[in-house]
């Protein structure tokens, strides 16, 4: 959207965002990360009884986010100590909390029985024991979802690939009899079912379907072999967004529906009682809601190579092109609607070669330092996954609504950096 010739989002001019907060700078559309919840609400929670859906929070996770999540009443899928503890700080509802992990420690989960979270998925054999073994000390008995890898292989980057045999994630198939046949045996832990992950931005709702068809087997065979009845079937995230480049977002329902009918037939087909399904979208939700803003600077003209566009910002503020060659689109938020007639490589401030945020992008052929540019669907693992390299603050992070903006998120400052640090001579007291 265009306000004059700058760019605007929810009624919000974003050149003016990057004057008034600076740059880089994270911006998201609070309306569109409600909106999408609220899909996931009609087209899936209400149309299927008892079933579940948290959020990622992976993708994106700051107490504001927390606050909407709640608001809209999802639950919160969360994959650390540092998670938890800002869900718990955000008064987030300990029982719709769902604690991932592939080597949780033992404080995370003694954080997360001690809170009461409505479940733990257990990544390995051994963790059961440790559950098992907190849950008793506590006096409790924790509900918990076993991770299995359905050994399918989902068409995606192999650095988000979770579900393929080899994969860090989740009990091999062949594990999981005696495992359940371990747990049910034990008293401070309520086996409630399954989870599996196939892989993030996944786009054909076909590979769930061959993953339904392992677990759903997996859970005839449980009951047959071992009298086991699974209550509740997790089958994760992933769901893919568009890239803006003819790629369009498919709604919830492409996934869940073929999803649910197919769970709904290999259940009648083995006899067996339909489980409570529940689904775990992060940048479904979130990825395109975000804009990050940067500021121009240094523009390289470089005879028989290309034009280097440079930014203030960089992998230290979205890794992920550098780190397994996402792609993005861009404008030039103060200058748009002219013809963009010259192609640019977007660079970033990084030390490093590989700090390329975007190739071969249009512009208007007048771009020069001080414009702002504006890259889309930067709301997934752009903050998440931020650093301080070169010992670069992280970014601010701004909330807009209908016009309205809100810091939600401030700036970090040089001294921020330096927090935790202690010089030799304070340390060794000479």
């Amino acid at each position: 959207m265009r306000v004059s010739n700058n760019l605007s989002l929810d009624g919000c001019n974003l050149v003016n965002l990057a004057l008034k907060y600076g740059t880089p700078l994270y911006v998201f559309s609070k309306g569109m990360i409600e909106s999408r919840c609220r899909e996931i609400k009609e087209q899936f929670l209400k149309r299927y009884d008892g079933s579940r859906a948290y959020y990622a929070s992976k993708a994106f996770l700051t107490l504001a986010m927390c606050q909407i999540i709640e608001k809209e009443g999802l639950g919160l899928d969360v994959v650390s100590g540092g998670e938890l503890h800002l869900a718990l700080k955000a008064s987030f509802p300990a029982e719709r909390i769902v604690l991932h992990g592939n080597n949780k420690l033992r404080q995370e989960i003694e954080m997360a029985v001690e809170s009461g979270v409505g479940r733990i998925v257990v990544d390995w054999e051994g963790e059961i024991d440790i559950i098992d073994e907190v849950s008793k000390i506590k006096g409790q008995k924790t509900p918990i979802l076993l991770r299995v890898t359905p050994e399918v292989k989902a068409m995606t980057h192999k650095y988000i690939q979770t579900g393929h045999r080899g994969s860090k994630f989740g009990i091999p198939l062949e594990r999981i009899p005696y495992v359940v046949k371990k747990t049910i045996s034990l008293s401070n832990v309520e086996l409630k079912g399954f989870h599996f992950h196939l892989g993030s931005q996944i786009d054909d709702y076909r590979t769930y379907l061959e993953a339904v068809d392992v677990i759903t087997k997996l859970m005839s065979d449980l009951r047959e072999g071992l009298g086991y009845t699974t209550e509740e079937l997790d089958i994760g995230g992933g769901f893919g967004i568009g890239n803006g480049e003819g790629s369009l977002t498919k709604p919830i329902s492409y996934f869940t529906d073929p999803a649910m009918e197919r769970i709904k037939a290999r259940c009648l087909t083995f006899g067996l009682p339909l489980p409570s399904v529940a689904i775990e979208p992060g940048r479904w939700i979130t990825g395109e809601a975000g804009i990050t803003l940067y500021t121009v600077g240094a523009i390289k003209e470089i005879p028989g190579s290309c034009t280097y566009v440079s930014v203030d910002g960089g992998m230290a503020d979205n890794i992920r092109p550098a780190l397994y060659g996402a792609r993005y689109r861009a404008e030039v938020a103060n200058k748009m609607g002219r013809d963009k007639d010259k192609i640019v490589t977007v660079a970033g401030r990084c030390c490093e070669s590989g700090d390329i945020l975007i190739e071969d992008l249009p512009v208007p052929g007048d771009i020069e330092p001080g414009d702002i540019l504006a890259v889309f669907n930067t709301g997934a693992y752009s903050y998440s996954m931020a650093s301080n390299y070169n010992m670069l603050p992280k970014p601010a992070v701004v909330f807009v609504d209908k016009g309205e903006d809100i810091l939600v998120v401030e700036r970090e400052t040089y001294d921020d950096l330096l927090v935790k640090q202690r010089g030799i001579r304070s340390a060794l007291r000479v």
